[in-house]
């Protein structure tokens, strides 16, 4: 999809053709408006069709007639009647008279811009533009990275009560995440450190002081971000060892009831074989109430095995 917008009496209108100081913003764009504003602008056609390979990596290119930056940005998945979060690269080249976004989906952190709730945003000012953009990808950094420490804290309260393999993958998706998260906004710190040295774009008055804001957010996310790693990981530690001690309390009680029951069967063995009346070596075999009190016997030394594993260091 092609749009175009155009700063005009300080309001954001969407234009037909594209005009100095206006805003090209490619989102899922197909082959053919790909080649359309090739041709318009003068900007590579590869270099438009860099962002919508996933794997992109976050960079600056200085080219002849025109700025390429790239930088992740986070999206949303849905993914088993959930929502998940993953970053995809956005580009966004200037030229001498346009700004032309690409990516390969409808990205939220363009929309603000679109509506023209942005304050102080104008297609005009490029470098500010840019900065505006890489601002509010770092706002929804920070917004997304608490949906997931709201998410983590809900999914702690389910593993207290049950660890099924759902919780599991969930906890693992959401550790997924914030890799994905770290290092992508590391990435980006690198392109904005780089930013402040680029002299190819014009600097206004107020953008040292946003791209210092851009910079501490990004920051800030950065540290969000490798803070509930840390605290996911400890997470999944705590549970294994607890998965771990579950373990070992069922195979202790099945280790108790397994020698407990050895005792009788040893008992019963013996006497099946060998209880005949006459039949020497065999206690109580000449008895009318040997039987029942083999089976008492059996009883009580099951009973007092049972009491002295219990009471055992090697079963505690």
């Amino acid at each position: 999809m092609l749009r175009m917008f155009s700063t005009i009496n300080g309001q954001v209108e969407r234009v037909e053709k594209p005009e100095s100081g206006s805003w090209l913003c490619l989102s899922e764009p197909t082959d053919a408006e790909l080649a359309s504003v090739a041709s318009e602008t003068g900007i590579d056609l590869a270099d438009l069709r860099a962002p919508l390979d996933d794997e992109e990596r976050s960079r600056v290119d200085v080219e002849d007639d025109y700025t390429m930056i790239i930088v992740d940005i986070p999206t949303v998945e849905e993914r088993g009647g959930r929502d998940w979060y993953e970053t995809i690269p956005l580009s966004i080249i200037v030229t001498e008279t346009l700004i032309v976004t690409v990516c390969m989906q409808d990205t939220p952190v363009l929309h603000p811009f679109m509506e023209g709730t942005i304050r102080g945003f104008n297609t005009f000012m490029r470098s500010r533009f840019i900065l505006q953009i890489l601002y509010r990808n770092a706002t929804m950094y920070l917004r997304y990275l608490r949906i997931i420490d709201r998410e983590s804290d809900k999914l702690e309260l389910k593993l207290r009560h049950s660890m099924h393999n759902r919780e599991i993958m969930m906890l693992m998706e959401l550790s997924k995440t914030l890799v994905y998260f770290t290092t992508s906004l590391k990435s980006n710190e690198i392109v904005m450190e780089k930013l402040t040295t680029l002299q190819r774009i014009k600097q206004y008055q107020d953008d040292e002081d946003l791209l210092d804001d851009v910079i501490t957010e990004n920051k800030q996310a950065i540290e969000m971000a490798n803070i509930y790693s840390g605290v996911l990981a400890n997470m999944t530690d705590a549970f294994a060892s607890i998965v771990s001690n579950n373990m070992n309390n069922v195979m202790r009680i099945f280790t108790i009831i397994s020698i407990t029951l050895s005792v009788p069967t040893l008992i019963f063995s013996m006497y099946g074989m060998n209880f005949q009346e006459g039949m020497l070596g065999m206690p109580f075999t000449d008895k009318p109430w040997g039987f029942a009190l083999v089976v008492l016997l059996s009883v009580v030394l099951s009973a007092l095995v049972t009491w002295f594993l219990t009471r055992s260091r090697n079963f505690r």
